[in-house]
C-alpha cells in the first residue's frame, strides 16, 4: 500500500485519495452532496482542504473532527 502522507504524495494524488476515501465511506459521489455539512462537519472541500493543500495530515484532521464526540 502506498503512503498517503503529505511528503509522499502530490496535490493531485491527495485530491484523489480524499475523493476515493469518501466514496467508500458513504457510497455516494461528493459532487453536489451536503451530507457532511448536514452532520455538522461542513462542506467536504473545507474539511479536507488542509490535507489537499499539504498543511495537515488526514490523521490530524480526523482527530480534530472527532474530538468533540469522544470522551
Amino acid at each position: 500500500m502506498k503512503s498517503i502522507l503529505i511528503k509522499d504524495t502530490t496535490r493531485e494524488e491527495r485530491e484523489r485519495i480524499v475523493q476515493q476515501a469518501l466514496w467508500g465511506a458513504c457510497g455516494a459521489d461528493c459532487e453536489f452532496c451536503s451530507g457532511c455539512d448536514n452532520l455538522g462537519g461542513g462542506r467536504i472541500e473545507g474539511i479536507y482542504q488542509p490535507y489537499i493543500d499539504g498543511e495537515k495530515e488526514i490523521r490530524e484532521i480526523n482527530e480534530a473532527y472527532r474530538a468533540p464526540f469522544v470522551r
